[in-house]
């Protein structure tokens, strides 16, 4: 059994592009995460001047790490070693609430299916608030590069 420090670990992202920070809950049928967006994120320069808010790329990208990666590293426990390609091949995302500097979010997954190395997942993102900022599926390919 993988620790949540172990799938942290094997996540292929370094900051400024790491976008998770805790794993809450992990098994074979979901997983559940948080991220806080630091205040000064490279990302809110510019995206809008007056007001800066979170772009939903990268809620995307949020619920994708957290939804579909930390999944996909965990239901490939006993193949993976070290390298895991992955590659989104399917978003469909509805937004409903903007996300602004310093918000902590939750991130909720549920496997939808995984077979052939592709992962879908129906993903939801919760505010500190727990009210629902977006929701909706995501899809990937994710596949040992060596195995054990």
């Amino acid at each position: 059994m993988q620790t949540f420090t172990s799938i942290l670990e094997k996540l292929p992202y370094s900051h400024p592009f790491l976008f998770v920070d805790t794993l809450n809950h992990v098994d074979e049928n979901g997983v559940e995460g948080r991220y806080t967006f630091p205040v000064d994120s490279f990302f809110y320069t510019g995206h809008f001047k007056q007001t800066p808010v979170t772009p939903g790329v990268i809620l995307t990208e949020v619920m994708a790490q957290i939804g579909v990666v930390c999944l996909g590293i965990f239901l490939l426990t006993d193949a993976l070693t070290d390298d895991l390609a992955i590659a989104m091949t399917r978003t469909q995302i509805d937004f409903y609430k903007p996300v602004f500097p310093g918000e902590t979010v939750t991130v909720r997954s549920t496997k939808e299916y995984f077979r052939f190395h592709k992962l879908s997942c129906n993903v939801e993102m919760l505010n500190s608030r727990h009210e629902l900022v977006c929701r909706g599926s995501i899809s990937g390919m994710m596949k040992p590069t060596t195995y054990a």
